[in-house]
């Protein structure tokens, strides 16, 4: 049997051949959609072809294929698609706004994938997808998730990004946020600073409701052996 990285990595590729459509700026769910098939897949193919859950963009659903890339530490595809799917991106111009038709400016919940109407949206302002683009955006690429009073930061981004800031807020604290990628990386820290001092990233960072400014640094490369000396 082949190893489960293999399997990814063919399941991902099958994503990217068979589902992700970049003349028409979507991913779809599934392809072809189902329009006249021997067994009954339920209540989906009471859509027509090509809508929603039918083999259209359902944007929450579709969001895990980016999340799955990232979590294969691909950030260059992850960022792509997350780009693809972006909806200020399908409002660049006249001719795209005219297609889109719906608010650039909120989540859309589907769009469509079968002509005339390829790359229409449809639900917008659905809460399901806005927060599956969320978290795909600041968890999975951006790298920054929290457990318990400990933040940690695994970025996987674009090589191209040279870097990127974030600001969190923790209680009366404020944590600023640097990464550097100076190194073109898309995943891997190699160094990393909270307030000056050497921490190591994959323990994370104790956060302290204290009413001050923290600054944090990471630089993204190869990661360095762990060491315990002068490391909090």
């Amino acid at each position: 049997k082949a190893a489960a990285p293999d399997r990814a990595a063919r399941a991902m590729e099958a994503v990217d051949k068979y589902l992700v459509r970049p003349e028409d700026r979507l991913l779809t769910l599934f392809a072809p959609p189902f329009v006249a098939s021997q067994h009954d897949p339920g209540y989906i193919k009471g859509y027509p072809a090509g809508i929603r859950e039918n083999g259209g963009q359902y944007t929450h659903g579709v969001l895990w294929s980016i999340i799955a890339f990232a979590m294969m530490g691909n950030g260059d595809r992850a960022g792509e698609l997350f780009a693809m799917l972006n909806p200020v991106n399908h409002s660049r111009t006249r001719a795209e706004a005219e297609r889109y038709r719906v608010e650039p400016y909120v989540a859309c919940g589907d769009v469509y994938s079968m002509q005339p109407n390829a790359g229409r949206g449809g639900w917008t302002w659905y809460s399901g997808s806005a927060a599956w683009m969320y978290r795909t955006a600041v968890e999975y690429i951006l790298g920054i998730r929290f457990a318990g009073d400990r933040l940690f930061i695994a970025p996987v981004i674009p090589r191209r990004w040279p870097k990127f800031e974030v600001t969190i807020r923790h209680g009366s604290a404020t944590y600023e946020i640097k990464v550097d990628n100076a190194a073109q990386r898309s995943s891997g820290i190699s160094s990393a600073m909270a307030d000056g001092v050497a921490v190591l990233a994959a323990k994370g960072i104790a956060l302290i409701d204290d009413g001050k400014t923290h600054h944090i640094e990471f630089v993204m490369g190869e990661p360095a052996k762990e060491s315990t000396e002068n490391v909090h």
